[in-house]
């Protein structure tokens, strides 16, 4: 088991410096400027852009990005390029925001998407599954956004028990709503998804076998069912897993949430392309997706042992 999470840190590790590398490549070659042209004459640019280092060679603003990546522990020279603001205090509140609002999410979510999933499969045909399949067709076409209005319009304004907006002073109070929104895909998918594989799974023959050996009950649909249909729902999970933690746009638009979403459109649709902050953002999302991709290839090695024999007669 130790050799294969070798293997996949190490190829995590490279794959994440490949993303970086092509990440800042295509940050430099994208059209644009980083500076308010409208503020700024083209004497003080082509001083301001020496003086950042962006006329030296595509290879040495590179090597001196990873220095003060990895020395400085500072994305580019740890300042917005377009206001000068500092990125060391403006992207951990907005990190903060979208994975705490995205965490409640992914939990809420994944916690009532399976119990309606484990729940539709166990009543396969009857009422409850119909229910469940409703659930899953309502939550996959409805945008979270669009549920968002609803709940602040009855929740908010009709009976007034959540605030309208987002308010960081009352966080766990305030993030329950827009929570809430963003979970209802997750429910969708994850019951879709848990249903279908265990429906799959309790008509495979290694399961009639086991009850024709008397193996009935939790026993038969925790040690064998259940674990059997959650490889491909970990595959499932793990894209929603990154979009819900780097943040919703239009839910941060909506609520007022200061998150990752919010600040990446800014950063590309202002007055000027913050180089900095696009590719903070970029190498964030990147790691944080081969992250969740990493533990989900260490979680199948737990949960079907013949991936981690095959990974090892590979290697």
């Amino acid at each position: 088991m130790g050799k294969y999470i070798l293997k996949r840190v190490v190829l995590a590790v490279v794959t994440i410096f490949i993303i970086t590398l092509l990440l800042f490549i295509f940050v430099r070659i994208m059209p644009g400027n980083p500076f308010p042209s409208e503020r700024m004459n083209a004497a003080q640019i082509a001083a301001k852009r020496a003086e950042m280092g962006l006329d030296d060679p595509m290879f040495v603003q590179f090597f001196n990005y990873l220095k003060n990546l990895f020395v400085n522990r500072s994305f580019g020279n740890g300042t917005s390029l377009y206001n000068g603001a500092p990125i060391s205090t403006v992207l951990p509140t907005c990190i903060m925001n979208s994975f705490r609002i995205g965490g409640i999410a992914i939990l809420f979510g994944t916690a009532i998407g399976m119990l309606l999933g484990i729940c539709a499969a166990l009543n396969k045909g009857k009422f409850l599954d119909v229910f469940c399949t409703v659930v899953s067709i309502i939550g996959v076409c409805v945008p979270s956004y669009v549920f968002m209005i609803y709940l602040q319009y009855f929740f908010s304004y009709r009976v007034s028990i959540f605030p309208f907006y987002f308010d960081p002073s009352k966080f766990l109070w305030s993030s329950i709503m827009p929570s809430l929104s963003l979970s209802l895909f997750t429910i969708a998918t994850i019951s879709r998804f848990t249903r279908n594989e265990m429906v799959e799974v309790m008509d495979s023959d290694y399961i009639l076998l086991a009850e024709a050996k008397g193996l009935y009950g939790r026993a038969l649909i925790l040690k064998h069912i259940l674990r059997n249909a959650l490889i491909p729902v970990v595959t499932v999970l793990a894209p929603l897993v990154v979009d819900l933690l780097t943040g919703a746009l239009v839910v941060e638009k909506i609520y007022g949430i200061n998150g990752i979403g919010k600040l990446m459109v800014d950063a590309i649709a202002g007055e000027g392309i913050d180089y900095n902050y696009v590719l903070a953002l970029g190498i964030i999302y990147s790691a944080l997706y081969v992250g969740v991709m990493l533990i989900v290839d260490i979680v199948y090695g737990f949960l079907d042992p013949r991936i981690r024999v095959a990974s090892s007669k590979e290697g």
